[in-house]
């Protein structure tokens, strides 16, 4: 069997770009703003029809952020999270995934409609996730709705771009960790806190509360009384008041989800 030309592949011999557009076809090319950390990335199909994603970094940060991804997705392996398969020069390479980022207002809104069985459905993938994420010892940074891609005609929630994941617990020794202010626990915005489980769980509590909302402005819950309670204490401000771990999150909201059922 001949040699991958992405998988096998460990040296480029010309600049990545035309080595891409020379073993397929570059159907979209991403660029800042569309790629806040100012990567450059690409999709590639190849003769045979497989497509990929390729992402290159370019800055000294970003590689550093490249090798912290790196080990994080040789630990951590779940459906929902895209996997970077190999390292190409500067690059990582990544299966392709169909969908929309609900980082975007017109994807959230759609989304938003969807039926509740079909929001659910996403929201335990999300938290099924983490308890991977959970179980391998890695913590979420930066996590927001621009790392959830959903594919609406088929139903499934992809997990991108979790470069900032990193082992836990640990304690926040920069001014504040990377972020979005809609996602981020309080403990993240200040140097010396604790970083651990319980951030977790705040963060994902927000992401159930703003993705189970029917707008913007937090005034259209379309949950039930019942799992807004989990909610609240998913995000209480004070870590010791949350729950223990995602595990005790991932219980308490599918107990109260099947009550609603």
């Amino acid at each position: 069997m001949p040699p991958h030309p992405l998988l096998d592949l460990d040296d480029l011999p010309v600049p990545l770009e035309s080595y891409l557009s020379g073993i397929g076809e570059v159907f979209r090319r991403f660029t800042a703003p569309e790629q806040d950390s100012g990567c450059t990335s690409y999709g590639v199909r190849l003769p045979s029809g497989e497509r990929w994603f390729v992402k290159t970094l370019t800055t000294p940060e970003a590689h550093r952020t490249l090798a912290r991804a790196w080990r994080f997705h040789r630990a951590v392996r779940h459906p929902a999270i895209v996997p970077q398969l190999h390292r190409l020069g500067p690059a990582a390479v990544m299966p392709w995934r169909d969908g929309g980022l609900l980082y975007t207002p017109e994807h959230r809104t759609r989304f938003r409609r969807l039926p509740l069985p079909e929001v659910h459905r996403a929201l335990d993938t999300l938290l099924d996730a983490h308890l991977a994420v959970e179980s391998a010892g890695w913590q979420p940074v930066d996590f927001y709705d621009g790392a959830l891609l959903y594919d609406f005609d088929g139903a499934a929630l992809h997990l991108i771009d979790l470069d900032e994941y990193r082992p836990s617990p640990l304690r926040l020794t920069a001014a504040r960790l990377p972020g979005s202010r809609r996602f981020m626990a309080p403990e993240e915005w200040h140097r010396g806190a604790r970083i651990d489980s319980r951030t977790t769980v705040y963060v994902l509590g927000r992401a159930v509360r703003l993705l189970l909302d029917a707008g913007e402005d937090e005034r259209g819950w379309r949950g039930t009384a019942e799992q807004f309670a989990v909610v609240e204490r998913a995000t209480h401000e004070e870590p010791g008041e949350r729950f223990a771990d995602v595990r005790e999150l991932a219980g308490e909201w599918r107990r109260a989800s099947a009550q609603a059922a």
